[in-house]
């Protein structure tokens, strides 16, 4: 594990998502995806690319997404925590 962790909120973030991993994933930091039950399948792509990402049921929102990661983040112990945005 490493010391950091990114927490990236999603909805309908498809066309975007490879794009905003690709670029992260040269960085020493582990990398979490919130879905929040996206219609256009960025969930799948996200794990077709080896990102973790936990899939919620519906949009449950910005924040409680990000408090999810943290929490998970906080679990295990990670050193940073780093909110990012999916659209770019």
């Amino acid at each position: 594990m490493r010391a950091s962790l990114v927490v990236i909120p999603t909805y309908n973030e498809a066309e975007s998502i490879g794009e905003i991993l690709a670029a992260l994933k040269p960085l020493d930091c582990d990398v979490l995806v919130i879905d929040d039950g996206s219609p256009d399948g960025t969930a799948q792509i996200v794990r077709a690319l080896g990102i973790e990402v936990i899939e919620r049921q519906g949009k449950q929102g910005l924040g409680s997404a990000y408090r999810a990661g943290f929490s998970l983040a906080l679990d295990r112990s990670y050193t940073y925590i780093i909110q990012m945005d999916a659209d770019g």
